[in-house]
């Protein structure tokens, strides 16, 4: 990344240090090179040493010589940079195959199930705004996004933005560990399928950007160990897990499903920040009812919006150093890719963990005042020797009132029939 670069429309050598770019006769000159480059001339910026007719490092790999400018943190602040734009990357067969697979199998899906969906979905000028639109009843609109070719972070950014000014919730879905929009948008990862296997009614199971609401006491008995000190802590946890970690496991689910249970509202994007940075953003897929449950403990955002919000979390000024031009191309030492070059399975700040010392009262399946047993002698007789238990130990469910085994050994809080409908929510 360099902090130099030339203007070719100009014919000009804009140093991204200082506040004016070097020129303070060309007034809006940042925002002009800060534009987007699907808006301005794709060579308008170029690197120092291309321009130079020296050697350009990123020439020897799939880099041009022509430049972005964007804002970056260094050091703690956020300063301007320029990198390399990608060379133009055209899908291969393959993955035009698999894009176009998905995108049937996402409109069939909703379509199957009484759903309004909208391939290539464009906005009134004529341009795509998303690849799949999927409508449901109450008029939730999902984009759905195939993403099978690399892609810049910043593309992704700017194309959810886009979704979101149309009143789109996007839901980018992709099968690489290594996709830059992971945790860049809302998101799901679904494992290497062909083209054909898209197609037909096999399964596909989504392996990332689905998590579940986990909340334990944190106890020496505890199945999980303290996040905090290792040991037990004595406080309440919460985090975000992946199905396969909660305590006890929640099976996977399919791509099919999430088609309609985003449209329907039953799972919802939600955005965590960890705890030590709040710069360190997540985005995720929640079931409604866990992420109501989180807003319980931590509070709703202050924005309604923040949950499907796809800009960047934190505005703030870019610092300017007034350091002198390096005009050697720097190529190769902090790169922007397309993909991210290490694994990412999961952001590991992605489980949001909040400790507190009392949890809220809106969290606990009982009532806060227990009922009373409205029961006659003759019916806590009965109920004693159904229970096989002395009658004083009968009492009310804790949630129906209806009388059980309620104090003294092996007694319970509330009935079989409470317990199954409390273990199935």
């Amino acid at each position: 990344m360099a902090n130099g670069v030339f203007h070719t429309g100009y014919g000009i050598t804009i140093n991204l240090t200082l506040p004016d770019l070097g020129h303070p006769g060309h007034p809006g000159l940042l925002e002009e090179i800060l534009r987007p480059v699907d808006e301005r001339d794709r060579g308008l910026l170029e690197c120092l040493d291309h321009h130079a007719s020296r050697i350009c490092r990123s020439q020897h790999a799939d880099k041009s010589p022509w430049m972005f400018v964007s804002a970056r943190r260094r050091n703690g602040r956020l300063i301007l940079v320029a990198s390399h734009l990608p060379v133009t990357h055209k899908a291969t067969p393959e993955e035009s195959a698999r894009h176009r697979a998905m995108k049937e199998r996402i409109a069939r899906c909703a379509e199957r199930h009484g759903l309004s969906a909208q391939v290539e979905a464009r906005s009134t000028d004529g341009r795509i705004i998303t690849d799949v639109l999927v409508t449901g009843a109450g008029g939730r609109r999902i984009g759905w996004e195939a993403q099978y070719s690399p892609i810049t972070g910043e593309t992704v950014r700017r194309r959810s933005r886009k979704a979101a000014e149309h009143a789109i919730t996007p839901l980018w879905v992709t099968d690489s560990e290594k996709a830059a929009l992971i945790d860049r948008t809302p998101w799901v990862r679904v494992d290497d399928f062909s083209s054909r296997d898209i197609a037909s009614r096999l399964a596909m199971f989504i392996r990332g950007g689905i998590r579940h609401l986990q909340i334990w006491k944190c106890l020496p008995t505890s199945e999980r160990p303290c996040p905090t000190t290792g040991s037990a802590c004595g406080h309440f946890h919460s985090g975000w897990f992946l199905p396969t970690l909660c305590l006890p496991k929640k099976p996977p689910t399919e791509v099919d499903r999430l088609v309609v249970a985003s449209a329907d509202g039953e799972f919802v994007p939600l955005r965590t920040r960890a705890a030590g940075d709040r710069r360190a953003v997540a985005h995720l897929w929640v079931p409604v009812t866990d992420r109501d449950r989180w807003w319980d403990i931590v509070g709703p955002p202050e924005s309604t919006t923040d949950p499907e919000d796809t800009t960047d979390p934190d505005e703030e000024e870019i610092a300017f150093t007034g350091e002198d031009i390096d005009p050697t191309c720097r190529y190769g030492e902090q790169t922007h890719t397309r993909n991210d070059t290490r694994t990412r399975r999961d952001h590991p700040d992605a489980t949001g963990l909040h400790t507190f010392a009392r949890a809220p009262r809106s969290l606990f399946a009982f009532p806060t005042v227990s009922p009373t047993l409205d029961a006659t002698a003759t019916q806590r007789q009965a109920a004693a020797t159904r229970f096989g238990c002395p009658i004083w130990e009968i009492g009310p469910c804790g949630l129906c009132g209806a009388p059980i085994h309620r104090y003294g050994n092996r007694s319970t809080h509330a009935c079989r029939s409470c317990r199954t409908a409390l273990n199935h929510t």
